[in-house]
Formats: C-alpha cells, sequence, structure tokens
C-alpha cells in the first residue's frame, strides 16, 4: 500500500477506503482503524451494500435489503439474494451526491443490464434524470409499457427543463448579441435607417439656401422587433452512437425555435429523414420521442433534404451534429457541402454535442469537409453559445474553436 493510502487511512480515513477498495479489503485496512478494525456505520453499510449490487467482480445480485456485508466480494449481501431495486434506488439516492448517482444507475444497467428500471413506475419515479439514462430510455421506449410511458415522460421532461435552464440565456445572450450589432458599436447603422420617418419628422428644418433639410433627429428601425433574421438548421444524426448529443441537440433546436429573430428547422435522419420542426417549436418532449436511435447513416439525403429551406444562403447557418460514418453517397456529400460554403451558408459540423471525452469519428471525412470551409469538431453544450455567436457575426469557427479549447 503506498504512502498516502497510509497517511489517509492515519487521518480517519479508513473507512472510506474500506468503501472504495471493497470487501476484500477488509484484512490489509484492518491495522489502520480504531482499535484494529475497520467497522463501518450503519449508513456506510448501506453504501456498500448498494456499491456491492453493481460492482461485486463475483457478479452476485448484491443488496438484498439487509445491511450485513459478505465474507467475499465487493460489499454487502449473500450473493444469491434478487435485489429489492426499490430499496437500492432509494439508498443510492440518500446516501450518495447527485453525480455519482447517475454514474452507478448508468453502470446498474450496463453491468447488470437493469433495464426494468425503465419499465416499471414505481422504479422510475426514483430515478435521477440524466443524459444517458434518458438516451437509454428513448432507445428502448418501443418496449416500455404501456403503465410506464407518463412516468417515463415525466422523467425525460424533467431532464429537458433542467437542460434548458442550464443553455437557454446564454444561446438568448449570444444569438441577441451577434445579431444587435449596435449593442457593441456607439455607432448607428446606416442600414437600419428609416428614412420615411426621418424626413418627415425633420421637414421643418428644411435649409431654402442649401435646398436640402438638415435633419436635428435621426430615427432607425428597431433591430429588437425585426423576426426571422436568421436562419438555423439543426441536422441530427440518430444513430445509436450519437445518443447523448441526439438529447442536447434536440433541446439546443427547441431553444432557437423559440428565438424570434430566428427561423429554425430540426431535422433528424438515419437511412431516412423526418423532420421535426413542428414539435422542436411545441414540445422537445415529443421531439425527442420521435426520435428513432440505432440504424444506418446518410448524411448526404438529409443535406439535401434540407437545402429546401435556404432561401438566403448568406443568412443561414448549418450545423450537422453527427459522427461522419456515412453509409450513402459520401463524394456528393462532400460535393454539396463545399457548394453550400460556397454559396455563402455558414456550415459546421459537431462530431459530438456532450461533456464526453474525445468522440470517435470519421477522420478522413472531417479533414475533407474541414478543408473545403466545414470546420468540424467536438462541442461541450456550455461552449455552444460562443460558437453560434462566432458564427452569426461570420468569425472564422476553426480559429475560434482552438481558442475556445474545443476538440478535434
Amino acid at each position: 500500500m503506498g504512502e498516502d493510502i497510509k497517511d489517509n487511512v492515519r487521518n480517519g480515513a479508513v473507512s472510506r477506503w474500506r468503501l472504495i477498495l471493497g470487501q476484500e479489503a477488509e484484512e490489509a485496512l484492518s491495522g489502520y482503524g480504531a482499535g484494529g478494525g475497520t467497522a463501518l456505520s450503519e449508513e456506510e453499510l448501506i453504501m456498500d451494500a448498494a456499491l456491492a449490487a453493481i460492482y461485486n467482480e463475483a457478479g452476485a445480485g448484491g443488496a438484498d435489503g439487509n445491511s450485513q456485508t459478505s465474507s467475499k466480494g465487493r460489499g454487502a449481501g449473500s450473493g444469491h439474494a434478487a435485489i429489492n431495486l426499490s430499496k437500492w434506488l432509494g439508498d443510492v439516492r440518500t446516501f450518495f451526491p447527485e453525480d455519482v448517482v447517475s454514474i452507478i444507475q448508468s453502470d446498474a444497467m450496463e453491468r447488470k443490464g437493469w433495464k426494468q428500471l425503465l419499465f416499471e413506475p414505481e422504479l422510475l419515479a426514483a430515478v435521477k434524470p440524466d443524459i444517458q439514462l434518458v438516451g437509454t430510455l428513448l432507445a428502448l421506449k418501443g418496449k416500455i409499457p404501456e403503465k410506464t410511458k407518463d412516468t417515463a415522460r415525466m422523467l425525460v421532461q424533467a431532464l429537458v427543463d433542467e437542460l434548458v435552464k442550464l443553455l437557454e440565456t446564454d444561446i438568448r445572450r449570444a444569438v441577441t448579441g451577434a445579431l444587435n450589432k449596435r449593442q457593441h458599436s456607439p455607432l448607428p447603422s446606416l442600414s437600419g435607417l428609416d428614412w420615411k420617418r426621418t424626413i418627415e419628422r425633420n421637414l421643418k428644418h428644411y435649409d431654402a439656401d442649401r435646398r436640402m433639410i438638415i435633419p436635428e433627429r435621426f430615427f432607425y428601425f428597431d433591430r429588437a422587433r425585426r423576426s426571422k433574421e436568421w436562419t438555423v438548421i439543426v441536422d441530427i444524426d440518430q444513430s445509436g452512437s450519437m445518443a447523448s448529443s441526439v438529447i442536447w441537440a434536440s433541446v439546443i433546436g427547441s431553444i432557437f425555435a423559440s428565438i424570434p429573430a430566428l427561423s429554425t428547422r430540426v431535422v433528424a435522419f438515419d437511412t431516412e429523414v423526418v423532420d421535426l420542426t413542428e414539435q422542436c417549436a411545441n414540445d422537445p418532449v415529443d421531439m425527442l420521442f420521435g426520435i428513432q436511435l440505432g440504424g444506418g447513416t446518410d448524411i448526404h439525403k438529409s443535406v439535401k433534404y434540407c437545402e429546401q429551406f435556404i432561401e438566403e444562403p448568406k443568412k443561414t447557418l448549418f450545423i450537422i451534429v453527427s459522427d461522419l460514418y456515412e453509409n450513402g453517397n459520401q463524394a456528393g456529400l462532400v460535393r454539396r457541402m463545399r457548394e453550400l460554403r460556397e454559396s455563402g451558408v455558414r456550415t459546421m459540423t459537431l462530431l459530438a454535442l456532450s461533456d464526453e471525452g474525445k468522440p470517435s469519428y470519421d477522420e478522413r471525412l472531417a479533414a475533407q469537409l474541414t478543408r473545403d470551409g466545414t470546420p468540424c469538431f467536438a462541442c461541450t453544450p456550455a461552449l455552444l453559445p460562443a460558437l453560434v455567436e462566432g458564427a452569426l457575426k461570420g468569425q472564422d469557427l476553426g480559429e475560434l474553436s482552438k481558442r475556445l479549447g474545443m476538440t478535434r
């Protein structure tokens, strides 16, 4: 055992190391505890049982509602008892921090296959909503019993509300800052001058000798009242590997749809294309339930579909959310994206839209699109508002992404 661990356990952290290392570390740690033991408190025994249910190397079912520790394996339980999921969920949410709860829930489904968490309303109601769990829920939505659907919807709604709360203010501020240029300049914009009103209000200042109006006050259109200044198209790859990105992109699409200055289109694709614009504008939860996670990938078909919504190329932002594993017409995709750029459309590809690490993606296709002017990078949701603002302002997105620390 390293000296750092020895120092920690001598300072009263024996029980913590016992929880981390499991039952098998009991003997090794026994000499460091007060009185020579590693006795856990009642609360710590419950925590140990909850962890053992998931991380017991012997693959045992784990906690059965008792708080006794086993003689073998990673913590509590006899190894053969059926787990009481309701109690286990309650223990996890009671004794662990929220971020840890999400990890344990995710591991429960991955390591133990506890998909029944999503099929019983009583169990689902006790689950903490997070990106990974909702992604699994959406992938399995066709198998969810009728009695659980309302609970499932409430869980997805809770996550959507949380994500909107996180992002909405920053995205609105970014869009407003990019479009309302007078916010960044002490000089009014000539393009916003209301000529008719300015002339009418200054007729009394007509100079007969110069034969011209000398206006004392200028009047401008209120940019804030103008609507649909930009078209934003969010084209989302709904293949199974993109689950987290799909959820974030859907929520962000719904925020775009709520901003009057933007005409927003949201499209999802695998080998087919589904237009989710109406659901996006009305109810992002309906939109998420309209997405079919899994299947192949035909990005070219989706881009071809989205082209019909581009009326003013220089006022259009086109965002593809995809890992670029294209099964369709790859050469056609490259050509179409190049033509969009050449027409003035501001394009970008988000290889991932999540807080996770560097994504897996088609590096060759990403490099080709980048050379043609469509930068490709992974982006965390927190950085997306700055990226959108930069795109609307016409900044170099490749350079901006480097300054923001995005990965490729």
